[in-house]
């Protein structure tokens, strides 16, 4: 089966500095894709790349067989991709549906649009409590759904997801990541990003130990979590319950 995601030797850096090193990964449709490892490791870097917020300085993403490295941010959404950034960036003077709303504005002409609104609120049912609250207004939590509700009004058949859980409360932590596993159910490829390991290993499918630019270790998400070099390194004895 081709994959939905193909990233084969892909560098990327600021100015002459190169983060990525030749990383190479893939994700089937309708997975969850993992990557974890330390502070500075290139996660960030690596989801600013695919998405197209940084130039790459080498290797190849292709999205769905189609080369995607000329392609333009607005292109890259078109195309059905789709990133919630690590400090979310909402508009917080402005209300929650009027967030979601910008979030599918580039899809307003398609039959149908109202129905991805309406799937949001289904998703995320506080957000339809607090759709005329302004955005800045929410907790952090909800803050979080309102960043992935606005990603996913642009119908994305990929959406990247960095740190998640970053900030959040374990309770909601746990909301958060079953959220993810209800999306896979739909057929949304996921490729996520995240610092708390276990919690991310434990819902994805397969997964990448990202140190220094470099993937080091690769496999499927229930084995890298069996791993002897990462329960030493990255999982420990904490623990995310996920429903």
């Amino acid at each position: 089966m081709a994959a939905l995601l193909d990233v084969q030797g892909l560098r990327a850096g600021y100015g002459r500095a190169e983060v990525l090193h030749g990383l190479s990964l893939q994700a089937q449709a309708g997975q969850v894709i993992t990557v974890i490892g330390p502070n500075g490791a290139g996660k960030s870097t690596l989801l600013a790349t695919l998405m197209g917020l940084l130039p790459a300085m080498g290797g190849a993403v292709r999205l769905d067989g189609e080369d995607i490295g000329r392609l333009t941010l607005e292109e890259r959404v078109l195309a059905g991709m789709a990133l919630v950034p690590e400090k979310r960036e909402l508009f917080g003077s402005m209300s929650v549906e009027d967030n979601l709303v910008l979030g599918g504005w580039r899809r307003r002409r398609q039959a149908g649009w109202r129905d991805g609104l309406e799937r949001v609120y289904d998703l995320f049912g506080r957000l339809k409590e607090r759709r005329t609250q302004a955005a800045g207004t929410l907790s952090g939590g909800e803050r979080q759904m309102l960043a992935v509700g606005r990603a996913l009004m642009s119908q994305p058949r990929l959406l990247m997801l960095d740190e998640p859980s970053l900030g959040l409360a374990p309770l909601i932590v746990r909301d958060i990541f079953d959220i993810v596993q209800r999306l896979r159910a739909t057929g949304v490829t996921i490729l996520l990003v995240e610092q708390n390991a276990r919690a991310a290993l434990d819902i994805a499918d397969h997964g990448h130990v990202l140190e220094t630019g470099e993937v080091v270790l690769r496999g499927p998400a229930a084995e890298l979590g069996a791993d002897p070099r990462v329960i030493e390194t990255y999982l420990g004895a904490r623990k995310v319950a996920c429903a």
